[in-house]
Parts: C-alpha cells; structure tokens; sequence
C-alpha cells in the first residue's frame, strides 16, 4: 500500500509494548511499510476510582469506544487491544481483522510477605484484584480470604503490593511476562483453580470492515489455533449474555482438528459455580461456544446471570 499504516494504541506501558509488538511483526511481513503509532486516551484510563463491576453498562467499551471513534473517523487505521477488553458486539463497520498468537493464558499470584502459594496465605489475608471473576474464584477456594479492588496499570498494582495495601494481588501472566516482570509471579494459577478470562494472553487487531487493504496486511499476523480458540469463548460468553457484571470464564483448547472449550459461570461470592466442557470441530468455533452456553443456562447459569 502506498499511505502510511497508523495503529492506535492506549497510553499505558503494557497497551503500548502490545502495539509496538504488532508494529514490528506487520513490519517484518511487509518490507517497505511506514508504520506509526497514535496514543489515544480511553475513559477506562481516566476513571481509575470506580470498580469495573460498579460501572455496569457503562463499562461495557470502557477501553475501546475512543479507539473505535477514531477508526470511524479515519484518524487510525487499526486499534491494538487486549481481547478480554473487546465487547462481543463490535459496532457496525468493524471488525476484528487478526488475532495474534496467545501469551502464556494463566492468572498470576503475586504475594508481598513471605508465603510461596496461594495455599500458604494466611487466614484472611488480603488479596487485590477488581476482577469479579477472579474474586469469585478465589472465595469458592477460600472464603477466609478478604477482597479488595485495586485498579491501575500493571506497575500501579505492584507499587500498592509493595508499599503493604495487599497482602497479594492477582494480574494476567501475559501482562507481567510481556512487561519483563515474569520474576515477580509468585505462582501460576492453574486452570482448574482459576479459568481465565474470554480471551486472555490474545491480542485483537481492530479495523475497519471495508479496508480491505489494511485487512490484508493485519491479516499476516493472525494466529489460526489462536482466533479458534477465542472465537469459541467469545460465543459462549456473547451465549450467555454476560460481560463485566457477572463471573464468567473460559478457556478454548485446540485438539487436533477439534476445538475443546471449558467455561464456568459463578455467584459474585463463589457460592455456586456451573462448569462444564463441549468440543466440536475448530473449523466451528461459535457452535461450540454456544452450544456450552446452551448447556450451562440449562443447568442454572441463568439464575446466576440474573443476579446482575
């Protein structure tokens, strides 16, 4: 293409390593191409005082909707987001032009004191963490633990651990492996313990529909197993009709020619949780994702959505 390719990006350290990652890969693909990065604010960077959870719908785009605006007007060409971050219904015109290759999909615990694991907290310790589903998690393994949110960037969070307002919190493992603080995870959470977020460890390059220029480049870099897997987790979570308001997690595996899909939807306290696995074909991704919807709504996820 004979323009200049411009990627927009949020201002944090971790959103920007993420889009300078997707720069270099899209330049490494194709020589010649000028690339360059526009930092747009999102209200999800301003409103650091309210949990995600007490925003309700006005969370939902919390860290897209100024993205989006500047796609629409044509001030970026392509967003780079953190697919946990991105709404199962993207508004009209765009789409998700690539999926990259997942980061390590697990949550990380990070302690401040002397304890090695999560089973070596003492009784009542205080974890941080303003994810309802890894709070949920957490006290359906251990109801004497206390919970308090704690927004922010990655090293935010680690200064309010370090400066003792946290006996431990829990992030992504891709965050802190991505912004070279691997050392500071205490211990990987297992998936059987903590299942991760629609889309965890995957970057989604955003674009406009109709540019089929741009889609053609952004699409180099997509990782087929990768968007197979996310494209289940987010059926089964666009199934069940849920976003930041109630615990909801899932986890696509790719097995050979099938996609296995493992997703759960909780009480805000871990009172009740419904689990369950489907597979299917990974050429039918969103069949499988909303076949387990199907099946946990039938089991009694919906009593727990409408609790929202």
């Amino acid at each position: 293409m004979d323009r200049k390719l411009i990627i927009g990006s949020r201002g944090s350290k971790l959103a920007l390593w993420q889009t300078e990652w997707v720069k270099s890969k899209l330049e490494r693909l194709t020589p010649g191409l000028e690339i360059e990065i526009k930092v747009l604010s999102t209200k999800g960077d301003r409103v650091l005082d309210v949990s995600l959870p007490k925003l309700g719908e006005q969370g939902k785009g919390l860290f897209t909707a100024e993205l989006e605006e500047a796609l629409f007007g044509g001030a970026i060409d392509l967003a780079v987001h953190s697919l946990k971050d991105l709404p199962t219904e993207l508004p009209a015109g765009l789409q998700i032009g690539s999926i990259t290759e997942r980061e390590d999909v697990r949550d990380a615990l990070v302690i401040g004191g002397d304890a090695r694991a999560f089973n070596q907290l003492t009784q009542g310790a205080l974890i941080g963490t303003s994810s309802l589903r890894r709070h949920a998690q957490v006290r359906a393994a251990r109801p004497d633990l206390m919970i308090e949110p704690v927004r922010g960037n990655v090293d935010t969070r680690l200064r309010k651990l370090d400066e003792g307002n946290f006996d431990a919190i829990i992030l992504a493992a891709a965050g802190l492996r991505r912004l070279g603080y691997a050392h500071r995870i205490t211990e990987y959470l297992s998936e059987e313990f903590m299942l991760s977020a629609v889309g965890q460890g995957a970057l989604a390059i955003e674009t406009r529909a109709d540019d089929q220029a741009v889609n053609e480049i952004v699409r180099r870099i997509n990782h087929g197993p990768t968007e197979s897997a996310c494209k289940a987790e987010r059926a089964f979570l666009k199934g069940l009709g849920g976003g930041c308001l109630v615990p909801i997690a899932a986890l696509g595996k790719i097995e050979g020619d099938e996609v296995s899909l493992d997703g759960l939807v909780a009480a805000p306290d871990g009172s009740e949780i419904v689990r369950g696995i489907e597979k299917g074909l990974a050429i039918e991704p969103e069949a499988v994702g909303r076949r387990l919807a199907d099946e946990l709504l039938r089991r009694g996820a919906g009593r727990l959505l409408s609790r929202e």
